[in-house]
Order: C-alpha cells, then structure tokens, then sequence
C-alpha cells in the first residue's frame, strides 16, 4: 500500500525522532551532568558525592556539578529529581531515608520506587551515636541513666525528621525505653555544628560526616549502629553490644536518574560510577564505609526491600506520619 503525502510526512519525523533519540543516547553525554544531593553542605550525602566526583568525572568524559537542594527532610532535592528531564543530565544521590520517608509521611510529591530510576547503590555504612565531649557520659549505659534523671529529657539533633539518622535515634530510645527531645535541621550539616557548639548535646551522625570529627576530639563516640564493629572505630562498641540487644541500622547512599532514562545511558552511569567506586574503595574504608556497585536491578530491590523494612520500624517506633 502506497503512503500518501502526509501519512509519509508522519512516518519522516517519527523516524527522525527516533534516530534523533538515538544519536544523543550514543552521545551521552556531550555536556556537565549536574548530580543533586538533598541536604546541606558537610553532611555525608554531600561528603560522599564530593569524594567521588572527580572519579565518576572521569570515567563520563563530562564535568560533574554537585548540587545541594536540602530541606524537608531531602524531600525537596527527592522530587526535583523525579520531575526532571529523564535525560540523564540530572541526578541524585539518594540516602536511605528515602525508604523512610513513604512511612513518614501521610503524602509525598514524588514515589521513589515508581519516579526515580536506581543506577547503582554507592556506599554502605554504619551511623555513630555521639555526644558533646562535655556531656558526664563515656557510655550507653550512661547515656541511657543520664536521659532517666532528666525531667525535661535530653535534646538530640537530627539531619531532618524522617531522615535515616532521625530514625536511628527514635528506635534507639524505643529500644531502650527513654525519652529526649528531637531537634530537626536541614541536613546533618548544620545538626553537627550545634552539637560540636554544645548547643544540642547528641546526635546520631553518618560515618563519613560525623568521624573525622570524632579523630579530632570535637565529638565523643559511644557506639556504631552496624552489626559488627567499625574497622575506623575498632575499639567503639556497636550500640547492641553496648547494651540495647539487637539494635542495628545501616545507611546506605545510591545513584538514581528520573524514571524513563533510556537504557543506553542508565547502562552508562552504572559502568562510570562502578568503576569509579572500585577506584576509590579503599580511601572509604578508611571512613569506615563499604564501596558498594551493584547493578540497577539489585540496586531496586534493596530499595523496595527497605521501604518495607522501615515501614515496620517506624511503626514500632511510633512515629507518626505527618
């Protein structure tokens, strides 16, 4: 059957479109790819995406701009990449709070297991329960008997409310039967600062934020959250064997584009980010964290395995969602 003018004209540009979208998938990417990191300046998002930067640079052929959206608990850095361009030009370096965040929140802008598209998880680690050095307690147990004795509680910061850190700390005081008084920030930044200034006396800090100030004596760690002792930290004691029996809590760090990415490029980021985490894998254990690069369908599923995890944690906690 022979097309007639306009039925050729369609089947031209349709043509040209897709041929178009091929040539810049084949050309990603041929510009800076800027990568969003929802929280403040100093926290360990921020740190870790710093880190490997120049790395993940590299092996894209393209400058990589780091961008800090924080606020709302990373709720705000989280939607702007869900509604951006599925290009590939921008991305985020997702925390584990956003498996939290669905169990903490009545409604979100954005769902990251349908709007965000997993490339690659970065960095495992475990969180540090530290104080200010001049608060009377060198352990958990004291910690634990210096919250009983104070009518009003104890204050403790966090990165945000519904942040891996926050959580952290609420099942730590549901889990040893205290109270304190959560005092949220945008971002773990700005909560280490007030802590280390003695304005706010503990907080549970990310590995790689929070201990090259525990090296330098401005904050006093009681325990790591991991199950097992932190190589940086080999003489802390895990907050389970410091006396709260079967505590654990990881944080865990991930590349995500918009959901809709081509293929071709998500198969991209994955191979220069992959690489560039076995490049770097050993200045990160000396932080205390694992390299981790894993493939996006590996990565997705540990994404929707802890979205459910958190779920009933954050119930057992008794949080509730706002």
């Amino acid at each position: 059957m022979a097309f007639g003018t306009r039925s050729f004209t369609i089947f031209a540009t349709a043509l040209a479109c897709v041929a178009s979208g091929a040539f810049a998938q084949g050309n990603y990417p041929n510009r800076a790819v800027r990568v969003v990191v929802p929280s403040s300046p100093g926290g360990g998002t921020d740190t870790l995406t710093r880190r490997i930067t120049p790395a993940f640079s590299q092996r894209l052929g393209q400058r990589v701009v780091v961008d800090n959206r924080p606020g709302a608990g990373s709720i705000i850095g989280n939607e702007l990449v869900a509604r951006s361009t599925p290009d590939g030009y921008t991305l985020l370096m997702g925390i584990s709070t956003l498996a939290i965040l669905p169990s903490t929140y009545k409604k979100l802008p954005y769902d990251a297991l349908t709007d965000l598209a997993p490339v690659t998880q970065t960095i495992a680690a475990p969180n540090i329960l530290v104080v200010h050095p001049s608060l009377p307690v060198t352990t958990v147990k004291e910690l634990i008997a210096l919250a009983r004795q104070q009518r009003g509680g104890l204050d403790y910061a966090s990165a945000g409310t519904g942040t891996n850190p926050h959580l952290s700390m609420a099942l730590f005081l549901s889990m040893a039967n205290i109270k304190m008084v959560h005092i949220p920030y945008k971002g773990l930044g700005p909560a280490l600062v007030d802590v280390m200034t003695g304005r706010v006396p503990v907080v549970v800090g990310t590995m790689l934020s929070t201990l090259r100030h525990v090296r330098s004596g401005r904050l006093r760690a009681l325990a790591t959250t991991g199950t097992k002792r932190s190589s940086a930290l080999p003489k802390t004691p895990t907050v389970s064997e410091a006396g709260v029996k079967g505590y654990e809590v990881t944080q865990w760090y991930g590349l995500f584009a918009p959901a809709g990415t081509p293929g071709p490029i998500i198969d991209k980021l994955n191979s220069a980010m992959v690489g560039a985490l076995r490049a770097e894998s050993d200045k990160f254990a000396r932080d205390g964290a694992d390299a981790v690069g894993n493939s996006p369908e590996e990565f997705g599923r540990i994404l929707k395995a802890e979205t459910g995890k958190w779920a009933k944690v954050v119930r057992a906690a008794g949080v509730k969602p706002r």
